[in-house]
C-alpha cells in the first residue's frame, strides 16, 4: 500500500476536528445558522487548511441544510466535496452528519493519493558512451608522436648505415643485372610477365583506386577480424602478393634479370 504523506494526514485530521466542532451548530434551527456562520467566520481558522477549501466546505454544508449556496460548487454525492490537491491527492470533506466520510480509506482517512510525480531535469546530463573522438587532440597528437618516432629512427639508422650510393654512371658499361630500388622491384618483376602498359599503369592504378574506395565499400565500425573477413582477407592477399614479387626480384633475379637460385648462382642484390 502506498504511504500517505504526513501533510495530507495533518490536513485530514484538521478537517475531521473542524467537522466535529461544527456538528452542534448544524443541528440547531435554521434561524441560528447565520449567527453561527458569522461566528465561524470571525473565528481564526487553522493555517494548515487553505481558506478556499474551508469556504467550499461551508457552502456545501449550507446547501445540504437548505440555505443559500451562492456561488458555491455543487457538492459531490453524500454531501462530500472532492478537492484536487497540488500533489495529486483527492481530499474528501467529511459529511455534515458526522461518521465516516464517504470514500474514506482504512482508519477513516479522507484522502486518497493518486500519484506522486518526481520532478526531473529537462536536459539529460548523463554521459552516453560513444565510439568517436575528436581529431584534435586525440588523433593528431598520436600522429605527431608517431612522426617524431619515425624521424628519430631514420636519423639514428642513417648514422650507422651509409646510403648505398654507387660510383658515377658509366655510359659505356651497363651494370648487369640492372635493378631498381627494392621498393620498386615489385613493378619491375611485373614487367617480366605483362606488357609495360599493364604492369606499369593498369595494375598499379587498380590497386590505388581500390585503396581509395575501401573505406566506402566497407563501413563496418568493428575492428575485429572475424567481423570483417572479406576486407582483412583482401588486404592480406594484396600484401602477400606484393611481398612475393619484391622477394623474387631481389634475390632470384641474376644477370639479364633471369631467374637464378641464390644458393647456386650467388646473390645479385644490393641495397
Amino acid at each position: 500500500m502506498t504511504e500517505i504523506p504526513e501533510h495530507l494526514l495533518k490536513r485530514a485530521q484538521a478537517a475531521r476536528e473542524k467537522s466535529t466542532s461544527d456538528e452542534p451548530a448544524a443541528s440547531e434551527p435554521a434561524a441560528s445558522e447565520p449567527a453561527a456562520t458569522s461566528e465561524a467566520a470571525a473565528t481564526p481558522t487553522d493555517s494548515r487548511i487553505p481558506e478556499h477549501l474551508l469556504q467550499r466546505s461551508k457552502a456545501a454544508k449550507a446547501a445540504k441544510s437548505g440555505g443559500d449556496t451562492g456561488d458555491a460548487e455543487a457538492p459531490a454525492p453524500g454531501g462530500a466535496v472532492a478537492v484536487a490537491d497540488k500533489v495529486g491527492a483527492v481530499v474528501a470533506a467529511a459529511p455534515a452528519g458526522g461518521g465516516v466520510p464517504i470514500g474514506a480509506g482504512p482508519g477513516g482517512h479522507t484522502q486518497r493519493l493518486l500519484t506522486v510525480v518526481k520532478s526531473g531535469s529537462i536536459q539529460d546530463v548523463k554521459a552516453t558512451p560513444v565510439d568517436k573522438v575528436h581529431t584534435w587532440p586525440h588523433l593528431l597528437a598520436a600522429e605527431f608522436v608517431a612522426a617524431l618516432a619515425c624521424t628519430a629512427f631514420v636519423f639514428v639508422f642513417s648514422i650507422f648505415v651509409h646510403a648505398p650510393l654507387l660510383q658515377l654512371a658509366n655510359t659505356n658499361q651497363t651494370p648487369n643485372p640492372s635493378k631498381a630500388p627494392w621498393y620498386f622491384l615489385g613493378l619491375q618483376e611485373l614487367l617480366v610477365y605483362f606488357h609495360p602498359m599493364v604492369a606499369g599503369v593498369t595494375l598499379p592504378g587498380v590497386g590505388l583506386i581500390a585503396l581509395v574506395l575501401a573505406p566506402y565499400l566497407d563501413r563496418n565500425p568493428s575492428n575485429k577480424p572475424e567481423d570483417r573477413k572479406f576486407m582483412y582477407g583482401l588486404q592480406t592477399v594484396h600484401l602477400m602478393f606484393w611481398a612475393v614479387l619484391v622477394l623474387i626480384g631481389s634475390f632470384f633475379r641474376g644477370p639479364g634479370f633471369n631467374f637464378v637460385l641464390p644458393w647456386v648462382e650467388g646473390l645479385f642484390f644490393e641495397l
